[in-house]
């Protein structure tokens, strides 16, 4: 039998699974309580107004045909000219020629990635941040440069002594209600990032998934807005606020860098799926979209309280977590010497309850006694119950501090 020899790149060596998606995959049982997935909830997605959107993709004249047919690269041009039509409304100047739709934001991490680095290249990253992100920058052969957080987000002390000592491609972040962490950098912070970047001339990737989803009065500010350079590549996706199922995402570069990715996005799926970007683009004409978003952040807004308000109640004093103001998660530190790992398979064995352990989300190692917990996609009772029972199982697996 001839065997034949499957010679892979060097560069594959850095190229592991992605850890969220094999945990993913064990805890799948309908009999788990899982807060692992950071999934928006399926019970959210507005399907009336998706298949609205659908049949108007289908049965309008000027997009019937279109619907089922290639495309241009840079995304169907009535969704690129609604979705410059919203960055301008945030104060964010732009035309919709440096707008790219992608197949969801993981494939603008990716095309950027591409485009800008060489094996051994530096790229700044918060630690912990977005697994994706380091699978990304990794499967590119990059050095990760790690900067720490603090209860607002990156530390810009730390980032300014990294910067004067390094040369590094972009600095990548998540600044609003980040995951894994849920924590939001001020507009003031972030007004303050920009400049130190500028002041080094090093370009921001802005990933920006969340920020719609706030709890408070208003949106926050995205870095984007004070980019007066074109200094700054934002990311959005309509996966959390949509349905993530229609991998429908888009990325904001400036002139010279649409010029570069755009050949590389040819050459991964040589266009977004067309009907997908109707059907985004119907429903945004519809005007639906604000509305939606007003339901999922007071359902949002209410499974987090949910979830704060049972692990005061349930949680042992001597861990500590974060109180986001948006998003999706909530990031718990354990003592020093505790292991999210352990803690994760005792969890599901004894109480069939899941989590993400944190050493995951970490550049250069770290985090092993920190865990992720998503409160979007689990229904009230589920939270309460299932906290409830990760309370048990954190203060069965510390008896000396039970009492603390």
């Amino acid at each position: 039998m001839t065997h034949f020899n499957l010679a892979f790149a060097a560069r594959m060596a850095n190229v592991n699974a992605s850890v969220i998606r094999e945990i993913l995959k064990v805890i799948s049982r309908p009999d788990i309580i899982s807060f692992a997935g950071g999934m928006p909830a399926q019970d959210l997605f507005p399907y009336a107004g998706l298949q609205a959107a659908a049949e108007a993709a289908f049965t309008t004249s000027d997009t019937a045909l279109k619907a089922l047919q290639y495309g241009p690269s840079e995304g169907y041009a009535p969704l690129r000219e609604a979705i410059a039509e919203q960055l301008r409304a945030e104060g964010i100047p732009l035309d919709g020629n440096q707008i790219l739709v992608t197949t969801g934001s993981q494939q603008g991490i990716m095309l950027i990635a591409h485009a800008f680095l060489d094996p051994g290249d530096e790229v700044v990253v918060a630690d912990p941040t977005f697994l994706g992100a380091l699978q990304a920058f990794g499967s590119f052969e990059a050095q990760l440069i790690p900067v720490p957080l603090d209860a607002e987000g990156m530390k810009l002390d730390a980032l300014e002594q990294v910067l004067a000592r390094h040369k590094p491609k972009f600095i990548y972040t998540v600044p609003t209600f980040q995951n894994p962490t849920g924590l939001a950098l001020s507009d003031e912070r972030k007004a303050h990032l920009y400049q130190i970047a500028r002041n080094y001339g090093v370009p921001i990737i802005e990933d920006d998934p969340y920020g719609e989803l706030y709890f408070g009065h208003e949106r926050p500010r995205a870095i984007k807005s004070y980019d007066t350079s074109q200094g700054v590549m934002l990311l959005r996706t309509f996966s959390k606020v949509l349905a993530p199922g229609l991998r429908v995402a888009y990325a904001v570069v400036p002139d010279g860098v649409m010029e570069k990715i755009l050949p590389l996005k040819q050459g991964n799926d040589l266009h977004t799926a067309s009907f997908t970007q109707m059907m985004v683009a119907e429903y945004l004409r519809s005007g639906a979209l604000e509305q939606h978003l007003v339901h999922l952040r007071d359902i949002y807004r209410r499974r987090r309280d949910l979830m704060l308000a049972a692990m005061d109640e349930h949680f042992p004093t001597w861990c500590e977590w974060t109180r986001p103001e948006g998003g999706l998660f909530i990031w718990v530190t354990l003592p020093e010497t505790m292991a999210a790992e352990p803690l994760l398979e005792q969890a599901i064995r004894e109480q069939k309850v899941a989590f993400i352990p944190g050493k995951a989300f970490f550049a250069k190692g770290g985090g092993e006694n920190t865990f992720r917990l998503n409160f979007s996609n689990a229904s009230e009772e589920q939270i309460i119950e299932g906290v409830r029972r990760l309370g048990a199982v954190m203060r069965a697996s510390r008896p000396a501090l039970a009492q603390n």
